[in-house]
C-alpha cells in the first residue's frame, strides 16, 4: 500500500473516531464523511467494518450504550408528551 493510500485510510479512522465521540452510528457517520468530508460511503463503511474486526469489545460496549440511551431518550420523550398533554386537558 502506497503511503498516500495508508495515510487516507488513516484520515477516515481518525474521523470515524470523531464520529464514535458524536455518539453516531456507522450510518450517521457514513453520512457525514460523505456530505463533509467528501469519502466514499463504501470507504467509511469498509474501515469502519475493519476497526469492528480489530476492536470487537468496544463496538459492543459501545453499540450496546447507544441503544440503552436511546430507550432512555424514548422514555424521556414519551414521558414529556404525557406531562404535555395532561397539563393541556
Amino acid at each position: 500500500m502506497g503511503d498516500s493510500s495508508a495515510a487516507y485510510i488513516h484520515l477516515v479512522q481518525r474521523l470515524i473516531e470523531e464520529c464514535l465521540i458524536f455518539n453516531m452510528s456507522k450510518e450517521e457517520c457514513m453520512e457525514a464523511l460523505s456530505k463533509h468530508a467528501h469519502i466514499k460511503p463504501l470507504i467509511t463503511s469498509t474501515v469502519w467494518n475493519e476497526l469492528e474486526k480489530e476492536n470487537k469489545d468496544f463496538f459492543q460496549a459501545y453499540l450496546s450504550g447507544r441503544d440503552e440511551r436511546a430507550s432512555v431518550i424514548e422514555k424521556r420523550r414519551i414521558q414529556r408528551n404525557d406531562v404535555v398533554g395532561r397539563a393541556q386537558q
